[in-house]
């Protein structure tokens, strides 16, 4: 009963953190299907991240807000034949079901999987009109987290895990000047984390968003430029 009764409080702790958080509150009002939206604008507006015209994959895109506001961000234009189309192709992987998004091409499956990489390359191909090379994306973003468990190695082990995985899936697809964008949480993972990606990027740098709430230990990493091996890189906080 009382580990029952301590989840109740929790939970409504939570949720009445939740409902009164600005944020929230905010995205309600934008149209935005959670809070994460605004990070992801923060960091566009502070390094300029997206432009119309880009190719861009959102890696753990559940439920969709990062995709929302790279729809709005990219825009739209209307073609010789009146079909308006999104300037600039954006795709979400996510192991869940995510909701669809006006010109935004969702894929469910793990991106780990051979199968979903090649939904992913076909899906390229078919909105950027043709057979693409390997390296057409320029800006892969990624919210991904685990499910903490509170035991600090395990899940550092688990964030570093799923970092791991964004890069090498940035390094297989970006253009050599193209930017990837990767949640990380200060503690065990955070060093390693950087140190990964400063050995494929010319540059990394760490921001916190005023939407992140202060109690969180989340911080994202900005990595840009494809570096080629022995290269040194560059941290800014």
């Amino acid at each position: 009963m009382k580990v029952r009764t301590q989840s109740k409080k929790v939970d409504k702790a939570w949720f009445n953190q939740h409902v009164t958080d600005p944020w929230v509150r905010r995205a309600q009002q934008d149209g935005y299907r959670a809070r994460a939206a605004y990070k992801l604008q923060e960091l566009d507006a502070t390094y300029h991240l997206v432009r119309p015209g880009q190719c861009i994959v959102d890696l753990g895109c559940a439920p969709g807000a990062w995709c929302q506001y790279l729809r709005r961000r990219l825009g739209t234009v209307t073609d010789t034949t009146g079909h308006v189309r999104l300037r600039g192709v954006v795709v979400g992987v996510d192991l869940l079901p995510v909701e669809p998004i006006d010109g935004v091409h969702i894929l469910q499956g793990d991106f780990r999987d051979e199968a979903t990489l090649q939904a992913l390359q076909a899906t390229l191909q078919h909105a950027l009109g043709g057979k693409v090379p390997q390296r057409a994306v320029d800006l892969v973003v990624s919210d991904m987290a685990p499910n903490l468990s509170g035991i600090e190695e395990v899940d550092a082990a688990h964030i570093e895990h799923l970092i791991e995985l964004a890069v090498d899936f940035a390094v297989q697809h970006l253009k050599p000047e193209g930017a990837l964008v990767v949640k990380v949480f200060h503690g065990g993972a955070y060093d390693g984390a950087v140190r990964r990606l400063r050995q494929h990027f010319r540059t990394v740098k760490a921001h916190k968003p005023k939407a992140s709430r202060p109690q969180s230990a989340e911080t994202f990493l900005v990595a840009r430029g494809l570096i080629e091996p022995g290269v040194a890189s560059t941290l800014s906080t």
